[in-house]
């Protein structure tokens, strides 16, 4: 396995975890602390959250170098990453890109 791929499939992935770290922080501790009283609940899933987002952000600048990707890739990724669900529907592009580069490896 080439280091490209490999640090392709980590980014993937993180990207994947952060993703449903959103789901978490919107779909179960904001309800606990809006409903349940329970504002603790995003304390902690915002701050795991907010670290995952900041690893992510600049795992998707490394990738520019490592696997590569072009910058408007990484910048979407970024992007997609704000979005709920959206670094579900970013991994099919860089899945794409790892089976692209699969054949260049």
């Amino acid at each position: 396995m080439s280091p490209g791929s490999y640090f392709l499939r980590r980014l993937r992935t993180l990207s994947f975890i952060e993703g449903v770290s959103t789901l978490i922080l919107f779909g179960i501790a904001m309800p606990m602390k809006y409903v349940g009283g329970i504002p603790i609940a995003v304390t902690i899933a915002g701050s795991v959250h907010g670290l995952l987002f900041v690893l992510l952000a600049s795992m998707l600048l490394l990738a520019i170098r490592r696997v590569p990707i072009t910058r408007s890739m990484a910048m979407l990724g970024i992007a997609a990453a704000v979005i709920p669900f959206g670094p579900f529907v970013m991994d099919s592009r860089l899945r794409r890109v790892g089976e692209l580069k699969t054949a260049e490896w």
